[in-house]
């Protein structure tokens, strides 16, 4: 049995799993996660690499294996997806690269899916996904990169940071299993986040903001 630690989660759970029997409604990022699927198919990426996974923070970083030389790197992040759309394409996205080590970002958009979402529920979503990917790789490393301040959503802040604090806790209990923190390093002298970072839409990050993430996940990621 997977670890859930909120009778919340069910709800989700039997929804995301209610995707595949459905006919009516298509999962969201079918389509970009076929588009990753035709993709491995063409080119057969080496089995083995460190994994991205997650939202867009990561799908935008089309050019992170520059960031990291000598680091093998499969970026498979899709679209804006939520933790339950990572889960549900798991099969697809995780499990056909038996990583040597998992990298994720996500978790922003689930609260902004959500106002009223409760963060320890983003909390409970990352350990069903931690558990997941443990139940297939039992002695992979798991990273997670904390959700980042950004001006668009910095009124949600506040759940962001109890996410981030719940997750890394999880994290420093778990075997092999780190929490990347990249909160405080995209902020400026005034406690906000620095505007320069990021795109015109103040969600996305620009090549600043991504160097601002090099420093802080080289030291975790696996050579």
């Amino acid at each position: 049995m997977l670890p859930i630690t909120s009778l919340l989660l069910a709800p989700w759970v039997l929804i995301a799993g209610g995707f595949q029997q459905s006919k009516a409604q298509e999962a969201p990022f079918t389509k970009e996660v076929e588009a990753l699927v035709a993709l491995d198919s063409r080119t057969h990426p080496k089995l083995g690499q460190i994994l991205f996974i997650g939202s867009s923070s990561f799908t935008k970083w089309t050019d992170v294996g520059q960031y990291f030389p000598g680091y093998p790197i499969l970026n498979r992040a899709f679209g804006g997806s939520t933790l339950p759309d990572v889960i549900h394409f798991a099969d697809k996205v995780v499990f056909p690269h038996k990583p040597k080590q998992v990298v994720i970002y996500c978790g922003e958009n689930d609260f902004a899916a959500d106002s009223k979402l409760p963060a320890y529920v983003v909390k409970d979503r990352f350990v069903y996904l931690f558990g997941l990917i443990r139940s297939k790789f039992p002695n992979v490393p798991i990273a997670y990169v904390s959700m980042k301040p950004s001006p668009s959503r910095w009124s949600m802040r506040s759940k962001f940071i109890a996410a981030n604090h719940w997750i890394a806790e999880y994290c420093s209990q778990q075997k092999e299993a780190r929490f990347i923190d990249v909160w405080d390093a995209m902020l400026g002298p005034d406690g906000r986040p620095k505007p320069d970072i990021f795109l015109s839409d103040n969600l996305h990050m620009n090549a600043k903001g991504y160097k601002i993430w090099k420093p802080i996940i080289e030291p975790a990621l696996v050579r």
